[in-house]
């Protein structure tokens, strides 16, 4: 587990220090007056693929491979148009946008059925399902999302925030061991709220944003939570 944890760790310094040189070879292609460009422009599309790349590498989830995917695509697309080697406009751009969301909200509709159809939950019972449900998976865009979790155990999951917040509570919950949370900001943040007897552990890139971490350390460590990702021009803050 810990070795899986650092191996993608390291993958994210490699995309994060991949994506700094792409910013720094323009920069000076730029001022050696070899390329005419608008960093205004291009510094946002690099942004983008990074956090694209990042996601893909981090997720474990098929919906999130799909998320970023999209945040890939759409970032080589506007860095190609503001080199000038694509030529397209918003009236292609927003509705592209639009249907990728369709799409990534019908594959999370998708696997949530399939999980549902996997542990034999009939369709009139699926609120009493979500009740009893230990693992998160969500991804908010432009917006805001708060959860409490009361299952008996957490489980983990997988938190994506694009330029939204999330505020999670696990004080009505417990850990059976371990659980792993793999968070993902982009210009968010995502509060967490955990039992004073969690022993929490952060392991992440954070990229011009913050990891905090407020709990209490306790002196049984029986029940670990590994919050483990990446934000990036966000925040993640744990708490008790």
């Amino acid at each position: 587990m810990k070795t899986q944890g650092n191996g993608q760790y390291m993958g994210a310094q490699v995309v994060v220090g991949i994506a700094v040189i792409a910013i720094g070879v323009l920069f000076l292609f730029d001022n050696l007056g070899w390329l005419h460009l608008d960093m205004g422009t291009q510094f946002w599309p690099i942004v983008l693929i990074a956090a694209g790349v990042l996601k893909i590498t981090q997720s474990r989830s098929r919906h999130g491979n799909t998320v970023g995917g999209l945040l890939l695509l759409f970032g080589a697309i506007m860095l190609l148009k503001g080199l000038g080697l694509l030529s397209i406009g918003w009236n292609v751009l927003a509705p592209l946008l639009m249907i990728g969301a369709g799409v990534a909200l019908v594959l999370r509709s998708a696997s949530r059925e399939s999980r549902r159809d996997k542990a034999g939950v009939p369709p009139a019972d699926a609120h009493a399902m979500h009740a009893g449900q230990d693992t998160v998976n969500l991804t908010t865009v432009l917006g805001a999302y708060r959860r409490r979790v009361t299952a008996r155990f957490f489980a983990g999951g997988d938190i994506t925030v694009i330029m939204a917040g999330c505020d999670l509570d696990l004080r009505q919950t417990s850990i059976d061991g371990i659980a792993i949370l793999n968070v993902f900001a982009l210009m968010g943040g995502i509060n967490i709220k955990v039992p004073l007897d969690w022993a929490v552990e952060m392991e992440g890139l954070p990229l011009v944003a913050g990891f905090q971490d407020f709990t209490v350390h306790p002196k049984d460590g029986g029940k670990r939570l590994v919050v483990r990702g990446s934000v990036v021009m966000g925040g993640l803050e744990v708490r008790n």
